[in-house]
């Protein structure tokens, strides 16, 4: 009676812990927070925390690395939401434990731009706040947003055509262009962009939303299509990628073709991230996450991860601990949320 008592104590045990998980976990990935508004920015600190910023509100939450309870680390001035513009990339420089910059791709009143602000362990606000880069077209659609320091201590920006698809192949437009800057927005003097007077490193794009750089030190960035094809490419200096005169694969000598391609219902890829010899591409309408092996200069076969299980994927991003941090966008005007939603999600590499 004695032992038979003990297994019931057991199993009921078990049965605890596993409900508990169950509400913490869903299918590969673990649910480190809910109940966000359209997460888009995602970096992390030096010490493993990440900064996630939400789109409508401007508002910035700490999450601590261990996925604990988030606190929030103040509101960015001057975000004026419309469409698909607001709080949209977020990057910590480099040197931030020496400068404490972090670095924010806005939509305010009248342009799309790039700040920094300080941000203190010691003094959880957004303080500081300066320009880095103005005049940006904005719209209500195709305002980019990826914004990422490279391995060359280079800040970068995918910036859309801003519904004016001509932007993307005038090279006095900063639209439709991913850009290359040094941190107070100017080009670099040392390791000079393809022309040192200009910010263009790469022309002919639509709306890119994600920026990664692989081992190799080489830039790969998603690219939203209009109506057939969406896209990852392996972005060459000075490079013209097509649009509008191509989308997806052409036959024109003067754009570079895709590395990879969807139809558009699959993906309408948005945050990228590269982790060994993988890409991971987060999908809005796809509502999934395509895993890509990367050999050389070319992409393999895409293969999808947590299909239909979170909605929209906004952004993907790798850890620290080399996990991969998931922002969903299900409240954007475009999913169908539920309760939890919008969430933060970590998948352990190697789980699905």
């Amino acid at each position: 009676m004695v032992a038979t008592l003990g297994l019931v104590a057991l199993v009921t045990a078990l049965l605890v812990w596993w409900t508990d998980r169950a509400d913490h976990s869903e299918g590969d990935a673990e649910v480190l927070e809910t109940g966000l508004e359209v997460p888009w920015g995602l970096t992390f600190l030096p010490t493993g925390e990440a900064l996630v910023g939400e789109r409508s509100s401007g508002r910035i939450y700490r999450i601590p690395a261990d996925g604990g309870e988030r606190t929030l680390v103040g509101t960015v001035p001057g975000v004026v939401p419309d469409g698909e513009g607001g709080l949209l990339g977020l990057a910590v420089d480099p040197l931030f434990i020496h400068d404490s910059f972090v670095y924010a791709y806005l939509t305010a009143e009248a342009d799309n731009r790039i700040i920094r602000f300080r941000l203190m362990p010691d003094e959880p606000e957004v303080y500081d706040v300066e320009v880095v880069l103005d005049g940006i077209a904005k719209a209500g659609n195709h305002d980019g947003g990826a914004l990422a320091f490279g391995p060359d201590g280079m800040l970068y920006a995918g910036v859309g055509d801003a519904g004016v698809p001509a932007r993307a192949q005038d090279p006095a437009s900063l639209n439709g262009k991913i850009l290359r800057m040094d941190p107070l927005g100017d080009p670099p003097l040392e390791d000079p962009n393809p022309d040192p007077d200009s910010l263009v490193w790469s022309m002919g794009h639509r709306n890119v939303q994600g920026l990664a750089w692989d081992s190799r030190g080489r830039l790969w960035a998603t690219e939203f299509g209009q109506d057939t094809f969406d896209e990852v490419n392996l972005i060459e200096p000075g490079g013209n990628y097509g649009w509008p005169e191509v989308e997806g694969v052409g036959d024109d000598d003067r754009f570079i073709n895709p590395k990879v391609t969807w139809s558009t219902d699959e993906a309408s890829p948005s945050g990228l991230a590269i982790a060994g010899d993988t890409l991971y591409v987060a999908a809005l309408r796809g509502q999934r996450l395509w895993t890509i092996p990367l050999s050389g200069d070319e992409l393999g076969r895409p293969e999808a991860a947590l299909e239909g299980q979170y909605g929209r994927l906004r952004n993907v991003q790798v850890a620290p601990d080399g996990s991969l941090w998931i922002t969903t966008s299900s409240r954007d005007g475009r999913g169908d949320p539920d309760d939890d939603d919008d969430r933060v999600l970590r998948l352990a590499l190697g789980s699905g």
